[in-house]
């Protein structure tokens, strides 16, 4: 508990707060200065609750925190009944309460900042389905939720693009290098304007070069056109590729088929797709849409803790149960056991059933297939990038198979041509080691012979004397040449150099002057930014001492202000109190009849008056009815058996009324038989 105060007092004294407070003034808060403080806190999160707690009721303010803590998603510590105690806490301004709750919004305050600016256009606005059937209503309420949408995307863009790593101070970063890059060229082109001035037909020049360039930019432009109107010639015949490849499967799909074949599928291809366009498609999506719309409610609930939970499960498995009970109450109503009509449904629902089946496998196959047609078209692709060719059937794979059998009787030609060759190579190479040992040796017997003449090294002594004298004379032909050029080039630099000096005297003498008064100027510049620097010190010493003061200032000003508030309104209560206190006494004391009757004491008196002439006229009537209690009884029960006794007299009637017409009969039938 002790690190959490910590932690609070030390966010509360960092900025945008600046409280100043230590861990004792913290504790020291009333209730009214934690609840304004969280106040504060939430309304740093969220502008719309910067609010002063003086000027509303405590049940606004209870109400306003606890709907902001819900969008928040803030989970309090305790079970369902510790929610209750929650919610008084922080009517009361309770530390135990205000503490925690402190503590998890300060740890995360960025966060939330920026879930309570998405809540203002996230959270959804709930429309009863009664006015939802006005056409007017739901066409606002389909906007809303499509800009709804368009802001969710919006967002998701805008946070990527700042998680891209383009951040404004790199930006500018960039900005600052390329105008600095800008500024270099621009010197650097004067420069160059500078030395091109001096030079004969130098516009001329510039506007060749100025030409040079647009010729280059248009070859540029050129080369990229071409590489774009070979990707569109890629791109067509890929797609006539494919065209071709379909033409083919139908013309092989048309070959061996009848018109009665090509009806039939046909008339499967168009049940299958009004079977799902029908049925199945807007079955799947009722579904996604309820999906859909449970997941946006459940987004915009607020959050629940674990015993929600557990209380909503129950409710759900209850709901299962009573449920099941009465399909099975419909089931043993409507279908009974001996019925025909259940085999029917049970075998309609198996078809149903196996009918959804096979159409999904049937929609699974066919996005198979449609996979690895774009496989086989990539393949295609790949060969034809790669100077290959299309993959052959029939007729063309069977020439192409007696093709590669004569390139392969051909290539077995070569191959024993070039193994005799690689033989008759062999041989020559055994030749020309022979002859170099040969000459190696003749080599050896003519230098013991000049060693036995005296004269050794004489034959290899000539051939360097004739290759030296030979290299000789084509080195003395390069230095007169080399000799002339240097010669001509010196002459060419002395007059190059003459004219530069000419031409650069002048600006020499204006460079020494210029110089001189750079130096004058650098020492006078030194000078000022010394005084400038002890000026500015002294200033800055200046303004943060005055700015700690002011600091200070500010916030007794603050403190002084709220206790100006608060002891304005206990004065103004105190008045208001006075004032009806007075009223009070005045019209008590007042001699007129109609004033004393408006003061409280007489309206008091005369209630408590009526509602004791009200208890003595209820007393005395429970008195009548416990006197008259018994008597009523007793003529209740009279009256019960009264009306038995009268039941049983008109059961007794209708008997003998039954049993006289009985008897009437058998006479009327004795009589007839006499008759016969």
């Amino acid at each position: 508990m002790g690190d959490q105060i910590q932690f609070i007092v030390e966010k509360l004294n960092q900025e945008p707060f600046r409280k100043n407070y230590n861990l004792i003034t913290f504790d020291s808060l009333e209730s009214m200065q934690l609840l304004q403080l969280l106040s504060d806190v939430l309304g740093e999160i969220d502008p719309k609750h910067a609010v002063d707690i003086r000027e509303e009721l405590p049940e606004q303010t209870a109400k306003r925190m606890l709907s902001l803590l819900g969008i928040l998603k803030y989970k309090p510590p305790g079970s369902i009944s510790d929610l209750s105690a929650f919610r008084q806490g922080l009517v009361t301004g309770s530390k135990p309460v205000v503490h925690p709750v402190l503590h998890w919004l300060l740890q995360r305050t960025n966060e939330l900042k920026k879930r309570a600016y998405l809540a203002r256009f996230l959270v959804k606005l709930e429309v009863p389905a009664e006015f939802l059937q006005d056409d007017t209503v739901a066409d606002i309420n389909k906007q809303y939720e499509e800009l709804m949408e368009a802001f969710k995307n919006l967002h998701k863009e805008c946070e990527q693009l700042k998680t891209s790593g383009l951040s404004t101070a790199e930006i500018r970063r960039d900005i600052g290098a390329m105008e600095e890059e800008k500024d270099q060229l621009i010197k650097r082109v004067e420069r160059l304007k500078k030395r091109v001035e001096t030079v004969q037909n130098h516009q001329r020049m510039l506007e060749i070069a100025r030409q040079l360039r647009l010729e280059r930019e248009r070859e540029d432009s050129l080369a990229q056109q071409k590489q774009e109107q070979k990707n569109q010639l890629f791109h067509a015949e890929q797609r006539l590729q494919r065209a071709q490849l379909q033409l083919k499967e139908m013309h092989h799909a048309v070959v061996d088929s009848k018109p009665e074949s090509l009806m039939k599928k046909l008339e499967e291809e168009i049940n299958f797709n009004s079977y799902l366009v029908n049925e199945k498609i807007p079955r799947e999506l009722e579904s996604k849409k309820n999906s859909a719309y449970f997941l946006q409610k459940v987004v915009a609930e607020p959050a629940m803790s674990h015993s929600d939970l557990n209380v909503l499960e129950i409710k759900i498995n209850e709901v299962n149960t009573q449920i099941n009970q009465l399909i099975e109450k419909r089931m043993m109503k409507y279908e009974p056991i001996d019925s025909k009509f259940s085999m029917y449904r049970q075998q309609a629902s198996i078809i149903s059933r196996k009918k959804e089946a096979k159409a999904e496998e049937l929609q699974a196959a066919k996005e198979e297939m449609a996979s690895a047609e774009r496989q086989m078209l990539q393949k295609t692709s790949q060969a034809h990038e790669l100077e290959g060719s299309e993959v052959l059937k029939g007729d063309e794979f069977k020439q192409y198979v007696n093709k590669l059998r004569s390139k392969n009787t051909f290539y077995k030609k070569k191959r024993l041509e070039i193994a005799e060759i690689t033989a008759e190579y062999g041989i020559l190479q055994r030749t020309e080691e022979l002859l170099k040992q040969r000459h190696e040796a003749i080599q050896q017997q003519l230098e013991a012979i000049e060693d036995k003449k005296g004269i050794s090294g004489y034959s290899y002594t000539q051939e360097e004397l004739e290759r030296v004298s030979a290299v000789k004379s084509e080195m003395d032909e390069m230095k007169g040449r080399t000799l002339d050029n240097m010669s001509e080039m010196v002459k060419k630099l002395n007059t190059m150099v003459a004219e530069k000096k000419a031409s650069l005297a002048p600006v020499i003498k204006e460079l020494r002057q210029l110089r001189q008064k750079c130096q004058e100027l650098t020492q006078e510049c030194d000078e000022k930014k010394i005084q400038y620097d002890s000026c500015a010190a002294g200033l800055e010493s200046n303004r943060s001492a005055l700015e700690q003061e002011v600091k200070g200032l500010l916030e007794e000003c603050v403190q002084e202000e709220s206790n100006y508030r608060y002891i304005n309104c206990m004065k103004r209560n105190l008045e208001i109190l006075l004032q009806r206190a007075k009223e009070e006494m005045k019209a008590y004391v007042s001699p007129d009849p109609q004033e004393r009757r408006k003061a409280i004491r007489e309206q008091y008196t005369r209630m408590i008056l009526e509602q004791e002439y009200l208890g003595k006229k209820l007393r005395e009537k429970q008195k009548v009815v416990r006197e008259s209690h018994g008597p009523n009884m007793k003529q209740i029960k009279m009256w019960q058996d009264f009306e038995q006794l009268m039941e049983c007299k008109r059961e007794c009637f209708l008997k003998q009324q039954n049993q006289m017409a009985i008897g009437q009969v058998i006479q009327e039938g004795g009589k007839d038989r006499l008759v016969l």
